[in-house]
């Protein structure tokens, strides 16, 4: 509530730097522009790249405005620096389109979200102290459709004026919304650059998928060698000290087959441990939500799970935002040893399953320290996931899961 009224009366506010921005992006637009066109003389080497530099720097305090109005848009730039490769770059011309278009199909929602306020302060708070001097100067005393000619009617323009001000406070941010919502088609990457981002990250996150699966074979293997199967040699082993014993000493030999059972035992125990650790029999059985409620059981902290999933993802997704969800835990208990409850919400909103996991602990946990969130990362990148980690220095630390998938009702 608090935060929707300060969105509400810093509403003016913003639509007044919009519009001030929007000037500062002509006038940048224009500086490329010549710029550009001095390119054949020889100066526009050197005049180019600091100019689309202040364009860039107008455009992302746009961007910033755009988010502030709870529009998402992304900074489509890249690595080129030179002034022919700034001008080839199509993010380059897209901010100029920016600058020129965004002033022509948006200045009238900034406009209505300053001048509605504005004008209704003049009526409520400045109407009926000046009718009097204004009239005496010969002007004429209106305030929309109140003509104030006595002390009552600049009293009656008081409500207008502050019906004027409660309803261009309420239209405010959603005429922002709709402006930044026109400027991040402009702003953000060009469908064309979009898909290149997107076949960019997928030849990465097979590569990863590649290497995480052969890693992961590695580790079964090696599992399986250390584990289970030396301790089935070493039970077929015994067996066959015990049937050489049989007729000589009974005893020697019930003692190898007891011995024989109880290694049986613990081989298929660790076989069990081993099927889990690739796929857990409670996310087969029971899905996503029950299987983070088991993990919540096994942990050392008080860990709280909430999901209102209205079914269940696909087996890949399941075991991804599982095991992802499994490593933040382990983190937790790991580095923020201050942290004594955790709690771990499931969701799925407009096609989105987001799985948002909180802690109590100190904070500062970085994405680029150590493995294990860069593998969370690499895990969900494979299936369009996203991490997002807020994590300031005095807690608490804040990471969300979001990946693309469908939900099938169960």
């Amino acid at each position: 509530m608090v935060a929707e009224l300060r969105a509400r009366v810093f509403a003016p506010v913003r639509a007044l730097v919009t519009m001030l921005l929007s000037v500062a992006g002509v006038l940048a637009a224009v500086l490329v522009l010549v710029s550009s066109a001095l390119v054949v003389v020889g100066i526009g080497r050197y005049a180019v790249p600091p100019a689309v530099w202040l364009l860039r720097k107008v455009a992302d305090a746009a961007r910033a405005l755009v988010r502030m109005a709870g529009v998402d848009v992304r900074r489509p730039y890249g690595p080129e620096t030179s002034a022919i490769g700034l001008l080839k770059a199509r993010s380059t011309w897209r901010d100029i389109g920016w600058a020129f278009i965004d002033p022509v199909i948006g200045t009238w929602a900034t406009a209505l979200a300053i001048a509605m306020p504005l004008f209704g302060v003049y009526g409520a708070v400045v109407q009926p102290f000046v009718w009097r001097a204004n009239e005496r100067a010969g002007g004429i005393n209106s305030f929309g459709p109140i003509h104030v000619t006595s002390t009552v009617t600049a009293l009656a323009a008081i409500p207008v004026g502050l019906a004027m001000i409660a309803a261009g406070l309420y239209i405010g941010p959603p005429l922002l919304t709709l402006r930044a919502s026109w400027s991040a088609d402009l702003l953000g990457p060009s469908r064309t650059t979009a898909l290149e981002e997107r076949v960019e990250t997928l030849v990465e996150t097979r590569a990863d998928s590649a290497g995480a699966q052969a890693a992961e074979l590695r580790r079964i293997e090696r599992d399986l060698h250390d584990g289970a199967q030396a301790r089935l040699v070493a039970l077929g082993m015994s067996l066959s000290n015990a049937e050489r014993l049989f007729e000589e000493d009974p005893e020697a030999a019930r003692n190898l087959v007891i011995a024989a059972r109880e290694a049986s035992s613990r081989a298929l125990d660790q076989l069990r441990d081993l099927v889990r650790g690739v796929h857990p029999p409670v996310l087969a059985d029971r899905g996503l939500a029950d299987a983070i409620r088991a993990l919540a059981l096994d942990s050392l902290l008080e860990v709280e799970v909430r999901s209102d999933l209205p079914g269940r993802p696909s087996l890949p997704v399941e075991s991804a935002v599982y095991f992802a969800a499994n490593e933040l835990l382990a983190n937790t208990a790991k580095h923020a040893r201050s942290a004594t409850t955790v709690a771990i919400s499931l969701h799925y909103t407009n096609g989105v399953l987001r799985c948002v996991v909180t802690d109590d602990g100190p904070g500062g946990a970085d994405p680029m320290n150590g493995t294990g969130l860069r593998g969370i990362e690499s895990r969900l990148a494979i299936f369009d996931g996203t991490v997002e980690v807020d994590s300031p220095v005095s807690g608490p630390t804040r990471v969300q899961l979001e990946v693309p998938c469908a939900i099938r009702s169960v």
